[in-house]
């Protein structure tokens, strides 16, 4: 996937400006691909050159205009043809993985450590996603439409960080 399909999705769902669409990365589609803000405008550029998006100038009073972007009908062409494309499934690319093989060639102690911390990010993250989907989908069984896509992403979050806390319980319990 290209930065481009992450943006073409997040302005399908909303417009918005450069600075709007990087916080939205920053509080959403960021859990699962991350881009700086830098990374974010240039790409917003070359996909307002090739006609993907539409740039909206907006006057505000005592402040500088902002460019409002909207998904064009190439942009919408192109992300019919790479939702359609096939994906490949992702594998595990882990360096905690790696330096848990190599434990016996190191610091069993300094392993346990890395593993916790490790293990108390994934947990902070679990625990971000579950108030996200209380506050967001107080109902589940209810949401249909972009809301259940939205919904569904989000679950998946969830299963990986249980799943990632989990797997560092059961290092800790066999170190």
């Amino acid at each position: 996937m290209a930065l481009e399909h992450a943006i073409l999705v997040s302005l399908s769902e909303q417009s918005g400006s450069g600075y709007e669409l990087a916080r939205r990365f920053d509080k959403s589609i960021g859990f699962f691909w991350s881009a700086t803000h830098q990374q974010i405008y240039r790409v917003l550029t070359r996909m307002d050159a090739a006609g993907w998006v539409a740039g909206t100038v907006v006057s505000r009073d005592g402040r500088p205009d902002k460019k409002v972007y909207s998904v064009a009908d190439a942009g919408r062409a192109e992300l019919d043809r790479w939702i359609a494309e096939p994906t490949d499934p992702s594998r595990l690319r882990d360096e905690l993985a790696v330096k848990i093989r190599g434990t016996a060639l190191g610091d069993v102690e300094a392993v346990r450590a890395e593993v916790r911390r490790h293990r108390q990010v994934h947990s902070e993250r679990l625990e971000m996603y579950r108030l996200i989907e209380k506050r967001d989908f107080p109902s589940p069984e209810s949401v249909e439409g972009a809301a259940l896509h939205q919904y569904l992403v989000l679950r998946g979050g969830i299963r990986v960080e249980e799943g990632f806390t989990q797997w560092c319980d059961e290092i800790l319990e066999r170190l």
